[in-house]
């Protein structure tokens, strides 16, 4: 049997995935998390074979997660299951050991045939996208996407620094680096560019 957690904010989602899984004869679904830090702690606990996870939700994105259980070394292998089309967003997957990546809109049964293929070792990426993926890189370090994503969420450069244990005039340089690689009028622009090119 696969070990499957689904790992997914929405809950009419989260349980369509668990309702579709559970009707094939070798994969047992031993969880499902509303956020990343509950899906975290169910990594470490159910110890699960693969991890199937939304890559935006609360707590730890699906990126941070796979990130998070590469660094912690657990033997689960990652699948992003989603909505976003976006090569930055795919690339920095496959950088933190995702196996597999795939649209929310494809069949129930391309889902299977990918949880079975990761199982085995290999990977399952959406064909479009692998072959787009490596055209455009991220130009951001994790210190400025973190800022960034903060920024776009209405914090303030004090509050930002707060949060993420830094000076505000710190959070500031950050801000100041990702407009300027961006090419952005300002930090709302910014935002608005990194999230258009899965960069946040």
């Amino acid at each position: 049997m696969i070990r499957v957690l689904l790992a997914e904010d929405q809950a009419m989602v989260r349980g369509a995935l668990g309702a579709l899984l559970r009707m094939e004869r070798d994969i047992d679904v031993v969880g499902a998390a509303p956020d990343g830090a509950q899906a975290l702690a169910d990594c470490r606990r159910l110890k699960p074979d693969i991890l199937i996870t939304d890559i935006e939700m609360p707590g730890l994105t699906g990126i941070e997660l796979a990130q998070s259980i590469q660094a912690e070394q657990l033997a689960v292998k990652v699948i992003i299951v989603t909505t976003f089309a976006r090569q930055g967003y795919l690339r920095r997957a496959l950088d933190a050991g995702v196996k597999g990546y795939l649209l929310k809109d494809s069949p129930a049964e391309k889902l299977a045939e990918a949880l079975r293929n990761v199982h085995r070792g290999g990977r399952a990426i959406d064909p479009a996208l692998a072959v787009e993926a490596w055209n455009e890189s991220d130009p951001l370090n994790d210190r400025e996407r973190q800022a960034l994503r903060l920024s776009g969420e209405g914090l303030s450069a004090p509050q930002i620094a707060e949060q993420l244990g830094l000076s505000p005039g710190t959070v500031r340089n950050y801000l100041s680096e990702a407009i300027g690689k961006l090419g952005a009028n300002n930090r709302i622009d910014a935002y608005r560019l990194a999230r258009q090119r899965g960069w946040l």
